[in-house]
């Protein structure tokens, strides 16, 4: 049985970053674990848990056959908002052995309502296992967890109702999961050229080697693939996040969940639209657009419909919306900016997760979309030719002004404030941008500097106002 390692926390108790004492004995990740397709509403409530399920369920081996009954318990922010997340739907899903990455949001429809009308759980081999989620899902909101807000318990029983299997999982963000302390990666452990830790080391190795960010993040995803293979992986990247916002400018009506949220990403754009050939595209009319864009994404997120994770279904909509602004809006946009915007995305989005945390859970709101505009912002400098110092500077400058933001959703769904909240992660995501490549001075705020201010933030924020739906607007709203 694993060892649990219960810890009640204080709330706004001071937590130490594991990332800080591991940051050097880490691998940076690469662009396929920072941009997954998946399905919303949540990387680290819906994608992380199905994940968890799905393995533990598949690492049974010849013990599934013994196995008579399935509970799984949800912990902290998992449980605190897992009804509003659909953590409940993806560990069923996950039991079922699907994954957030092959289930369409239609199939998983069909297979939860044949499992509840069958009251049984048919894994991947083997028979069906009696499971009623009334019973076998259990949302505990008194444990806390030392290691991650976001824990889960998943046992295994005989017969006998006598334990077979216990196994603790974390959601640790961005659809990552923990076991036991292991890192569990969709690639294997490689030996990176250039497994820097800190952007002032990559700064650094880029004057050394007289090179850009870039070139660093492609090398280091050569180690990982073929070149050609790391393009098309972005290509294809790239096409789900302009369909995503494709279907989301084209859909209306009311989200699901009860706070009957209606979509206005559509309106937005058609109104905008139709302001943009009255009046000509003037030049400063482009970034209008960024909230259309960012809100298409998170609406279709909040449906439970296919999205990227960039680096978390929360704050989804912040690296598209930009994404889009380049392709269609700055001059001498190609399919090469492309790339490159998303690699110089990939080192900074990996370099704050190494030092900070990307969770919701863990630093508030500031990880999730603080630093999706920092993976965007450095993205859209590459992508328009800027300096491996602007770039660094334009990450800095968009984490710094997202500093200390909660991560509160209303009724524990994420759309109020988080569908808004994408919008503006855009802007300023651009406008970071726009200011760093104007900057003819060296700056006085690091990104190093920013990404251990975020993380010492979150430590300090009040475990309320770390997705738990108990404080900030999620206490001052009313749901209904």
């Amino acid at each position: 049985m694993a060892n649990t390692g219960a810890k009640t926390d204080q709330p706004g108790e001071k937590r130490a970053s594991r990332r800080s004492s591991q940051a050097s004995s880490q691998v940076l990740v690469g662009l396929c674990d920072l941009f997954k397709i998946g399905i919303g509403p949540s990387s680290s409530h819906t994608m992380g848990p199905m994940t968890a399920a799905a393995r533990f369920i598949t690492g049974l081996g010849p013990t599934l056959g013994d196995v008579r009954r399935l509970q799984a318990t949800a912990f902290g922010s998992l449980a605190w908002t897992g009804k509003g997340h659909a953590t409940d739907r993806a560990i069923i899903l996950g039991l079922a052995g699907q994954l957030p990455e092959t289930v369409t949001p239609e199939r998983a429809d069909l297979l939860l309502k044949a499992i509840d009308e069958a009251g049984a759980i048919a894994p991947p081999e083997g028979l069906p296992i009696p499971f009623d989620a009334r019973r076998d899902i259990v949302f505990d909101k008194s444990r806390r967890f030392s290691r991650h807000p976001n824990a889960m318990l998943f046992e295994a029983f005989d017969h006998a109702a006598s334990r077979l299997v216990s196994e603790l999982w974390y959601s640790v963000g961005g659809g990552f999961v923990e076991l036991d302390g292991a890192i569990i990666s969709t690639t294997p452990k490689i030996v990176l050229p250039f497994d820097v830790s800190h952007a002032s080391e990559l700064l650094a190795l880029c004057r050394s080697r007289k090179c850009s960010i870039v070139d660093v993040a492609a090398a280091n995803e050569d180690a990982r693939r073929p070149r050609a293979m790391t393009y098309k992986a972005i290509d294809d990247v790239a096409s789900a996040m302009f369909e995503c916002i494709e279907r989301g400018l084209a859909a209306e009506g009311e989200l699901p969940g009860g706070l009957r949220v209606q979509r206005r990403a559509r309106a937005l754009f058609a109104k905008l639209s139709r302001g943009s050939e009255e009046k000509g595209a003037a030049s400063n009319a482009a970034i209008h657009f960024l909230p259309a864009f960012a809100m298409a994404v998170n609406e279709e997120n909040a449906a439970g419909h296919r999205i990227v994770t960039a680096p978390t279904n929360g704050a989804a909509g912040v690296v598209p919306a930009v994404l889009r602004y380049y392709r269609d809006f700055c001059a001498g946009s190609d399919q090469g900016g492309i790339r490159r915007f998303f690699l110089a995305a990939t080192i900074v989005g990996a370099i704050i997760k190494l030092n900070a945390s990307i969770s919701g859970a863990e630093v508030g709101c500031q990880g999730e979309v603080g630093s999706a505009a920092a993976m965007a912002a450095a993205g859209l400098v590459a992508a328009l030719g800027g300096s491996n110092e602007q770039a660094e500077n334009a990450a800095e400058i968009a984490i710094e002004h997202h500093l200390g933001m909660t991560c509160d959703p209303v009724g524990g769904l994420v759309q109020i404030p988080c569908i808004e909240r994408n919008a503006f992660g855009a802007v300023k995501a651009v406008a970071a941008a726009m200011l760093a490549m104007q900057e003819t001075e060296s700056h006085r705020v690091s990104l190093d500097q920013a990404i251990e201010t975020m993380r010492q933030t979150g430590a300090d924020m009040n475990s309320k106002y770390r997705e738990t739906s108990r404080g900030g607007l999620a206490a001052n709203v009313p749901e209904c």
